[in-house]
């Protein structure tokens, strides 16, 4: 299992949506989505397991998204309106099972991208 990696991120107004790709080497049970702002801890923000089983921070519901592509081995965020808050650099994670959010940033378990940038100006 390699790194996988991520695409998608970049540079938006208030309010204004992205969508995050990640591309994995192999087909894993478990793929996440986390978030470091400059000064923060790591924070879960998405997981889904291969059965299409998702789990949300409080601050992603209503507004993201989390799928997947099974067969290309592709991990997807819908973002919409976007907040400044929602300022960070944004990796993606792989892992043979899925676990609480915030114990999988914590842990930082599996394996990890290299993470794309995303700002959100106000």
């Amino acid at each position: 299992q390699g790194d996988p990696v991520e695409s998608g991120g970049g540079s938006v107004q208030a309010g204004g949506s992205l969508r995050l790709s990640c591309e994995a080497s192999s087909r894993t049970s478990c793929m996440g989505w986390f978030r470091q702002a400059p000064g923060n801890e790591p924070e879960g923000v998405a997981s889904i397991s291969d059965d299409g089983s998702t789990s949300y921070a409080d601050s992603a519901k209503g507004r993201f998204t989390v799928s997947r592509d099974n067969a290309k081995k592709t991990l997807f965020l819908q973002m919409n309106n976007l907040k400044p808050d929602d300022t960070a650099m944004y990796f993606c994670a792989a892992a043979a099972f899925c676990i609480d959010l915030r114990v999988w940033a914590m842990r930082r378990a599996g394996y990890w991208g290299q993470g794309t940038q995303v700002n959100v100006s106000s």
